[in-house]
């Protein structure tokens, strides 16, 4: 917590001195790895690096994947690989690798490069094997040159299919020059691959894919070198989630359709309420399929939106630029840290543009206008369509059971008499249970609530008027609720009593023909001639089969007419209740665009936080504190948002604290995958719109592992909170001249919601690491925004140190997540670098200016807009915090 205080009092020290003039000695080649190679070739180093650049060419196949491997006497193990590489537009395959050499490797050890056909991977047999190269670990050791250059051979050694260039970089412990001005940060690019072959496990390619990579070295306050890896990633979430997400919809309003049309015939007033519900629905459902066709023919191009489409009417659904930052630490000695950042445009609709506000504003319009009342919930519903099924389903069967007894009664078959009531009593008994429910009760009194007037039963559907002639005498609203209540419990009454009347009868109707038989066998004994028996036989019979059919008949009828009662008013009220859900949810939810609107911008968010939580997931498999918390609180996501709060921002911003609070309803479900493909390893979205959950699926091995609770099924709860800082030129103009309460609630209400989270959190998991330390931070958070300040970016500093510390999930936007986006990602790298890993205090702000001029950032911007410049003006910065203000160069 100390050097958090320190890492705070710096940051503001450095607002007030940063200079963002550049540092020319330190401007960096990223095509020259080798651009400081004196550093790279000490003999007393604690930390060598491979840097592997392949360019191979070979005709036989379109799309191949590297291998790297050492190779000793003993042992073949594999280092890391790429990813699957596509042939250039030239022919070639071209990629790039970084893997650290292992101390413990002997000198005689061999590293050897493979090239293998993408559709053979498998196997790894020699057939599928295009090209290798190997050499030794001593001899590039020894080497004065920190790079070599080899040929790709194929397997029999004959042909030249390729050139393999080898690159030597070493961390050195200490150095004779130990100033920081004459060492280079980046070190090199790596376009493809991993320095860890856990980074290239299926299930970080079911989550990640375009990786682009920087390879930076930064010297901390003792002298030693952090080699610091950044990485930026799209994800094929991107689209995927999307699609899914369009597919529920359509399948929820389709269904909606089909249930209220199932109805049959109701009263003009409720069915023109169906009508409406009905052609809302089927205006999203057409919708919906064209953005689904629309997005479906893109995906399979790319899985990235860049920011001059976010306007675009058939991707309002995706979100604008989604990358992972991600920034690997590793320290002599140590393994590598892994810190992450989920960076996208902040989730709006920019085709519905702003004109008339955002989310907010327009659902508050929407409220005050309609004051509907609040609809059955969500259990109700189901309830309510779970009742209907049920009368469906048991009536047929009761009143077959019903004729079959009477035809039964014919035979004078007690025993099957017997067996055939047993059934009647059973399906009764079941009918009962099922529609015997509260529901029917709260239904009525809110039918009876709604009905001003006389009203009777449809025959098949809700109330209907009883015409203006025949109200006369008509009762009272609040008898006639009070009749339908009571008829409610008398027909269980009756239902009840009719089948214990046909259960008496049977008996009685058994125990006579016991006595008839007893009669005949008496008069067997006394030696009646068989004639006379022959000739009264059947009259006793048919007069007894007569009896019998005639004393059960009228019972059988009272019983169909009870259960015929029940299931009508039953019915009455769960149409009723399905309906008024129907058009609560249709007049609710509101207009068509807004409905739209809630969705598309919903949708953008739902890509950005599943990307996190399943980073965060694979990253924390052998965590126990980590599974536990899932499961004990679920995962904090929080959103950093740089909007300002003047002009169409505002609206974004309403659109973004709308669409992050409806991701409250989601919940996460983990289960084991069929396979290791990637298909089988892409997450699912199940539920409905307020109840979505999203299942991610791990390897057999990894899920195993997880706890019983885990791979139960049960549920991880998000919990997700928004703090938003306009830093731009606009923020100053609503500060000075404008309103900034919507950036003040907004962080308020977050506020409270984070520290109810650490609450629990500390209530659950009191032993979990770092735990304490809460306290002071939300204290820090607590005052920073109590002080009222302008531009008071540490909040947004304080509110992400304590996302970190509880293990949450990070998320950055702006109006594109472009050029604020990138001030901020960078600046967070380099303070982390500083509280975590020590990052001298000299090399902060050079750190902060290399990761700004030749960083990932730069990539982003590139494929954004063609250019590797930021979208700023020198006038625009001289109203950012000093900060999030790039060195010359980089921006115009």
């Amino acid at each position: 917590m100390d050097s958090l205080r320190r890492g705070f009092a710096n940051l503001r020290t450095l607002m007030d001195s940063h200079a963002a003039a550049p540092h020319s000695e330190q401007n960096n080649n990223l095509e020259n790895p080798a651009a400081d190679r004196g550093a790279l070739t000490g003999a007393s180093s604690s930390q060598q690096f491979l840097h592997v650049e392949c360019q191979v060419t070979v005709a036989a196949a379109t799309r191949v994947k590297i291998h790297v491997s050492t190779v000793d006497p003993y042992d073949v193990r594999k280092l890391c690989s790429t990813q699957i590489v596509k042939r250039s537009e030239d022919g070639e395959f071209r990629a790039s690798i970084c893997c650290s050499i292992d101390p413990k490797l002997q000198h005689h050890s061999r590293m050897e490069v493979r090239v293998y056909r993408e559709d053979d991977l498998r196997s790894h047999s020699s057939r599928s094997c295009l090209g290798f190269t190997s050499f030794s670990i001593r001899d590039l050791l020894r080497s004065k040159e920190p790079r070599c250059s080899l040929k790709l051979r194929t397997m029999d050694g004959v042909d030249e299919v390729g050139d393999v260039t080898v690159s030597r970089l070493q961390l050195e412990e200490e150095t004779e020059d130990k100033s920081a001005e004459n060492k280079s940060a980046v070190l090199c690019d790596a376009l493809h691959g991993s320095v860890q072959d856990k980074e290239n496990s299926p299930m970080m390619r079911a989550a990640l894919c375009s990786q682009v990579c920087k390879l930076y070295r930064f010297q901390t306050e003792d002298h030693r070198w952090l080699l610091v890896r950044e990485q930026m990633s799209e994800t094929p979430l991107s689209f995927s989630l999307p699609k899914q997400l369009l597919s529920a919809l359509i399948r929820e309003h389709t269904d909606r359709v089909e249930e209220v049309n199932a109805l049959g015939d109701l009263s003009p007033h409720w069915d023109g309420l169906r009508h409406d519900a009905v052609a809302h629905s089927h205006q999203l459902i057409g919708c919906y399929q064209q953005t689904q066709a629309e997005i479906h023919r893109l995906s399979t191009a790319s899985c990235f939106k860049a920011s001059s489409s976010k306007s675009d009417r058939h991707l309002q659904f995706i979100p604008t630029n989604l990358h992972c930052q991600r920034m690997e630490v590793t320290d002599p000695g140590s393994s590598g840290v892994w810190y992450e950042v989920v960076t996208f445009g902040a989730p709006a609709d920019h085709h519905q543009a702003f004109k008339h506000g955002g989310l907010k504003r327009l659902l508050s319009k929407h409220t005050d206008h309609t004051h509907s009342s609040a609809p059955f919930s969500r259990d109700e519903l189901c309830r309510a369509k779970r009742l209907l099924a049920a009368a469906s389903q048991l009536q047929p069967l009761i009143f077959g059971l019903a004729e079959q007894l009477l035809s039964v009664s014919m035979e004078v078959d007690p025993n099957r008499l017997q067996d055939v009531l047993d059934d009647l009593r059973e399906q009764t008994s079941l009918f009962i249970q099922a529609l015997n429910d509260d529901l029917v009760k709260v239904a009525l009194q809110d039918m009876s609530s709604r009905t001003c007037s006389s009203t009777h039963l449809h025959s098949n559907g809700l109330l209907c008027e009883v015409s203006p002639g025949d109200q006369e005498g008509a009762p009272r609203p609040q008898d006639d609720k009070e009749n339908r209540e009571d008829e409610w419990d008398r027909t269980w009454v009756n239902i009840g009593k009719s089948l214990d009347c046909i259960t008496d009868m049977v008996e009685r109707l058994q125990e006579r023909q016991r006595h008839l038989q007893e009669q005949q066998e008496s008069t067997k004994s006394q030696h009646t001639s068989r004639t006379e028996r022959g000739k009264s036989s059947p009259s006793s019979f048919s007069s007894s089969s007569s009896s019998w059919q005639e004393q059960l008949l009228p019972l059988v009828v009272t019983l169909r007419d009870c259960v015929r009662e029940a299931v009508t008013t039953a019915r009455a009220a769960m149409t009723f209740v399905v309906l008024q859900g129907a058009v609560a949810a249709t007049v609710a939810q509101g207009p068509t665009q807004i409905v739209q609107r809630r969705h598309a911008v919903f949708s953008q968010g739902l890509s950005a936080i599943v990307c996190g939580f399943m980073l965060k997931l694979f990253g924390g498999l052998e965590d126990p504190e980590f599974l536990q918390q899932l499961l004990s609180v679920g995962i904090l996501a929080q959103f950093e948002g740089l909007l300002s709060t003047y002009g169409e921002e505002v609206g974004m911003l309403e659109d973004m604290e709308v669409g992050v609070a409806d991701l409250s309803s989601l919940a996460f479900a983990v289960t084991e995958a069929q396979s290791e493909r990637p298909d089988d390893l892409q997450p699912t979205l199940t539920g409905a719109w307020g109840g979505f959950v999203v299942e991610v699926p791990l390897p057999s091995e990894s899920f195993r592992s997880l706890p019983e609770e885990l791979k139960a099924g049960r549920l991880i709860r998000v919990e997700p909170v928004l703090f938003n800082i306009g830093i731009n030129q606009h923020q100053s103009l609503a500060e000075r001249f404008g309103d900034s309460s919507l950036q003040e609630r907004v962080n308020q209400q977050s506020c409270e919601r984070l520290k109810a989270y650490c609450n629990k959190l500390r209530e659950k998991l009191p032993n979990m690491a770092g735990i304490q330390s809460l306290s002071d931070l939300l204290s820090s958070l607590d005052r920073s925004m109590e002080s009222k300040k302008r531009k008071n970016v540490e909040v947004l500093w304080l509110a992400a140190s304590v996302c970190r510390k509880v293990n949450g999930v990070r998320l950055t936007s702006c109006k594109s997540a472009k050029d604020r986006t990138a001030m901020s990602v960078t600046l967070e790298q380099c303070s982390i670098l500083r509280e975590q890993h020590t990052l001298s205090q000299q090399q902060f702000s050079s750190a902060l200016d290399n990761m700004r001029r030749d960083g990932c950032r730069t990539e982003n911007v590139q494929k954004n807009i063609g250019t590797r410049k930021f979208a700023f003006s020198s006038v625009q910065l001289l109203t950012f915090p000093k900060l999030y203000r790039p060195p010359d160069g980089s921006y115009g």
